[in-house]
């Protein structure tokens, strides 16, 4: 079974990708959300007077975790889309999560995100449009954790999305991002970043090495049963 945690704020874009995956695993995904919040990132900033801290976000414990703990069994294998490159965060995940099966087949395949883009490619499906755009990640437009880098980018991508999340820095009194100011670490809101702060740089162009020929169905094959 293929499970999808579902999120308002994410690019509408992301539905047509989901349905050419349909076709392409030749299994139907099983959308989840968090009714209570409405999958609404702005929803449970606003009910839990919280954006973004060490500890993490409240949007991905509420909308992607907890969603995931409700519906997985204790007996499931999940698998999980960990590239080569983040080795470190599987990890972390085992470590924090010690009591899921997990697998994690682009990880053990050596599939680096690049290679994951260029499988797409060879399947003849379009890139989710926050990667034609220059995210280097398709989650919700306007991440809480963005840098400034990102946030100015959101700027000129999304005016409307960044005076809603200023709007809401305002409301609750809290702030995404920090700055240094005569060597100390200060917080400031979005309306106080300067336009040219951070740097965010574009996503790497698609590629795919030797290995992904025949990859893409040998981990469709073992995955989706």
């Amino acid at each position: 079974m293929v499970a999808y945690t579902e999120v308002m704020q994410e690019h509408p874009d992301n539905r047509r990708f989901l349905s050419e995956c349909e076709t392409w695993f030749g299994v139907p995904i099983t959308m989840l959300r968090n009714e209570q919040y409405g999958g609404d990132i702005y929803d449970v900033f606003l009910r839990t007077r919280y954006l973004v801290g060490p500890t993490g976000a409240a949007c991905t414990r509420l909308l992607k975790k907890s969603v995931r703990n409700q519906f997985e069994r204790p007996s499931d294998r999940q698998v999980f889309g960990f590239t080569a490159e983040e080795q470190q965060r599987y990890e972390d995940f085992c470590e924090n999560n010690s009591t899921v099966n997990v697998s994690v087949p682009l990880i053990d395949y050596g599939l680096t995100k690049q290679d994951c883009l260029g499988v797409l490619a060879s399947a003849g499906i379009e890139i989710p449009t926050m990667y034609k755009l220059g995210y280097k990640n398709n989650n919700c437009i306007g991440c809480v954790k963005g840098g400034a880098g990102y946030w100015n980018k959101i700027r000129v991508d999304f005016p409307d999305v960044f005076e809603r999340m200023a709007q809401v820095e305002e409301e609750l009194g809290r702030t995404i991002n920090q700055t240094r100011v005569g060597g100390q670490r200060k917080r400031i809101t979005l309306r106080e970043l300067e336009p040219d702060a951070g740097r965010y740089e574009d996503e790497a162009d698609i590629s795919c090495g030797i290995i992904c020929n025949g990859v893409a169905d040998r981990i469709l094959i073992n995955n989706t049963n």
